[in-house]
């Protein structure tokens, strides 16, 4: 049973990919600020080792930097003992039982009898089923959306998307091109940039029903929140504040967080490789770590960079180094840096980098705009593309790669873009000095963080 304090804030991350570290950046804010309350942080033993920082998440075994009142509390993941399939199975195991596996471990630590313990529900916006945990127990809901207002849109408006476009026998084919102009703030948005299970890509798979779920669950939550800042995408965070209780944008977490582990690693030296090149000559290449290029693209990307005589830091795994092209490293040696992990914030931040080749995740996105950087996009699946639309057509700070696929001819050509438009970096620049404004004293993310925490404390009086 947890520790018989009467103010406790139950938070419910989500496992995978990066969702929750985001969260428990978001969380370890609140817990600062107010330290009379216990933030019970439930989260699968991975996920807690992870941002916790500690092989045990014991609470006498805690890291320093962990402010005293957040409490991990691991949850079975629902993932059969000696599975080795494919991480997509894994994730499908997990989210067919997760309501039941959240329910039963925050019972098992609170009781189902001791309601007036628990004065508050923060959760990932994947788990919409967090509205009925905060209904029963008659306490807030409040939903933090890890990604960006444009993505957490198409997912909002999914059954007026799924009416105003009718399907045929071969789904969208041939209605590609078609723009979502009766969706506010997503007119330039095409039915080809949204992401999987909103309009095609198996609307009866767990990941599709979760989001639709959660679309629909959102005008329950006291307050959504958001890991962005007003200023980028204001058509459509004025409509969510007429359709949700209310909507904070708290970030970008670039600039209000940092990561408790690697923070200042650097153990390949890019930094001090940027520090010897010219400022703005780099073209930095990270995929994230979820997805790659198939070996055809990475050998085309290679080709590219080679033929371009760019400048290039490439964070690429050590079991893909075979794929690129015969004496590549050899030939891009002298202006060129390939290793396995970088500090991809402080790459992003240093003068030396010029552009980004990125797969368009959020969290990346956000550096890129934090770092002042354009972006040459390569979006893989969920909300890559609709955010790549956004950085090529909406916001103009980039450019998404001929045909969507990586050519040694298509790579040449966006770099020589870039390096050419002094356009794009103006307004990339603007949208940074927005973003840092916004987490500023007087900015709009902290001023709706300060509401948020002024919230989170009002109704645990």
């Amino acid at each position: 049973m947890a520790e018989k304090t009467p103010n406790h804030v139950v938070v419910m991350a989500f496992p995978f990919g990066t969702h929750a570290i985001p969260l428990f950046n978001l969380v370890r804010r609140l817990a600062v600020q107010a330290p009379a309350l216990t933030f019970s942080f439930f989260s699968t033993v991975k996920a807690n080792q992870s941002v916790f920082g500690n092989k045990s998440t014991s609470f006498n075994n805690l890291p320093n930097n962990i402010p005293s009142n957040m409490k991990p509390y691991d949850v079975d993941d629902g993932i059969p003992k000696g599975f080795t399939g494919h991480p997509r199975d894994a994730m499908g195991f997990f989210l067919k039982s997760m309501a039941e596996k959240f329910g039963n471990r925050i019972d098992s630590v609170y009781g189902d009898d001791s309601s007036d313990d628990i004065k508050c529900f923060i959760s990932d916006s994947f788990f919409y089923f967090a509205a009925d945990f905060a209904e029963r127990k008659g306490v807030p809901w409040i939903s933090f959306w890890t990604a960006g207002p444009c993505s957490l849109s198409t997912h909002y408006y999914t059954d007026l998307i799924r009416q105003t476009i009718s399907l045929g026998p071969d789904g969208i084919q041939g209605r590609e091109e078609e723009l979502l102009d009766f969706v506010p703030g997503l007119s330039r948005i095409r039915t080809r940039d949204l992401p999987e299970g909103v309009l095609f890509g198996g609307f009866e798979s767990e990941f599709s029903r979760m989001l639709h779920n959660m679309g629909q669950m959102l005008p329950r939550a006291s307050v959504v929140t958001i890991n962005s800042f007003a200023e980028l995408d204001l058509p459509i965070l004025e409509d969510f504040n007429s359709k949700f209780q209310k909507c904070l944008t708290v970030g970008p977490f670039t600039l209000t967080s940092q990561n408790p582990s690697h923070t200042h690693d650097d153990p390949h030296g890019c930094v001090a490789w940027l520090d010897i090149q010219q400022p703005t000559s780099v073209a930095y290449i990270s995929f994230g770590t979820v997805t790659t290029p198939p070996p055809d693209e990475l050998a085309a990307l290679a080709q590219g960079l080679e033929e371009s005589g760019v400048p290039f830091l490439w964070s690429l795994k050590d079991d893909l180094i075979g794929q690129l092209p015969n004496g590549f490293f050899e030939r891009t040696s002298k202006r060129g840096l390939i290793v396995p992990w970088a500090p991809q914030q402080r790459v992003l931040e240093h003068d030396a980098t010029g552009v980004f080749l990125t797969h368009c995740g959020w969290n990346s996105t956000m550096e890129s705009i934090t770092g002042g950087v354009p972006m040459i996009c390569r979006p893989f699946f969920g909300d890559q593309n609709i955010n790549c639309r956004m950085v090529s057509d909406v916001w103009e700070i980039g450019t998404r790669i001929r045909d969507g696929v990586f050519t040694k001819d298509g790579t040449v050509e966006c770099l020589d873009m870039i390096f050419s438009d002094e356009k794009l970096r103006e307004k990339i620049g603007a949208l940074r000095g927005f973003a840092k404004h916004a987490v500023g004293p007087k900015g709009s993310s902290t001023k709706n963080f300060n509401t948020l925490a002024e919230m989170v404390l009002k109704n645990s009086e």
